[in-house]
Parts: C-alpha cells; sequence; structure tokens
C-alpha cells in the first residue's frame, strides 16, 4: 500500500475521529482505559490548529490513515496530537508524519518542536527518542509549557506518566 504525507485538506477533518478512537484504542493495553474513553480532538481545535500551524495527514486518496496537529506553543512549534490508525499501523507512517512536522516549522523559521507524551509507553515517548526528541527537564519549562502542564492534570492524566520532549530542528 502505498500512502501519501501531505497538508491536510478541510474535508479530511472529519475523518479525525475515527482514526483517534482507533488509536487510542491501543492504551487499554498498556493500563490506560481513561485514555481510550476521552473524546477525540474537537473540530475547533483542528480548525484552529489548521489557522495557525500545520496538519497534515498519511492517506491512500480520501482515506486518511493518521494525522497530526502543530501550533506554535510559546516560540517552538508544539505537536498537540499525532494518531494512526492500528490498521495502518506499523509502516512508518507515524515517523513520516514527525518529520513533516519537523521540516514545516524549520521551514517557517521554528528552531524546535516540542510535544507532551507517556514517556514509559512504547508508541510514545521511546518512539519520539528514536525520532530525535529529548525529555525535557523540568527546570527547563517554559511557562507554556507548565500551562500546558496544568492543562493534563486537569484533564486527570496520570503526570508521573508524562513528560515534555524536544527536538532541535537542524538548519
Amino acid at each position: 500500500m502505498i500512502y501519501e504525507t501531505r497538508r491536510a485538506r478541510l474535508e479530511d477533518f472529519r475523518h479525525f475521529g475515527a482514526v483517534e478512537r482507533a488509536a487510542a484504542a491501543l492504551f487499554e493495553s498498556a493500563g490506560l482505559p481513561e485514555i481510550a474513553s476521552h473524546e477525540p480532538t474537537d473540530l475547533e481545535f483542528i480548525e484552529s490548529v489548521a489557522r495557525t500551524g500545520a496538519v497534515f495527514v498519511a492517506a491512500q486518496g480520501d482515506n486518511v490513515a493518521g494525522f497530526i496537529l502543530a501550533a506554535p506553543l510559546g516560540q517552538p512549534m508544539h505537536i498537540y496530537e499525532l494518531s494512526v490508525h492500528p490498521a495502518h499501523g506499523r509502516r512508518g507512517l507515524g515517523r513520516k508524519l514527525v518529520e513533516a512536522i519537523c521540516a514545516e516549522a524549520r521551514d517557517s523559521g521554528y528552531s524546535a518542536v516540542t510535544l507532551s507524551t507517556f514517556r514509559d509507553i512504547p508508541w510514545n515517548g521511546p518512539f519520539y527518542v528514536s525520532c530525535g526528541f529529548r525529555e525535557i527537564p523540568r527546570h527547563e519549562w517554559t511557562p507554556a509549557l507548565l500551562l500546558a502542564h496544568y492543562r493534563e492534570e486537569d484533564l486527570g492524566l496520570p503526570l508521573e506518566r508524562r513528560c515534555f520532549m524536544r527536538k532541535e530542528l537542524a538548519e
């Protein structure tokens, strides 16, 4: 199967909920059933990211297999969501989406990309390390990251398993 990584089109957004739900179901096996039951990212937020940042999809024609949402959070570009439908998993789509966002960020003048993730889940922290990200120690958090941390706390995420990560972008 050949997948295209491209900027999302408005009509792609309607597929994101199904992709996100299917990807979130994997958290059951990681002992996080509450993640699997979260509502997908709402359309208003997706549209906001599309206006101010970048949204890319991995797709086969009109069939969206995965997507990534990234927009500024302070100076760095920040990945808010990366989801790949498990039926299309293990094909490098997540990596290609991360690479697309990093290239977009670099081309737009950003020096780094950040994200928040579970440090101990293989398709989260270890995956991002393999993409060149490093964990950000708390004493390096920006005010924007601290506010994002408070938001995760409000959502009831297990903070002891969460971390912020950063990738410096070479020019």
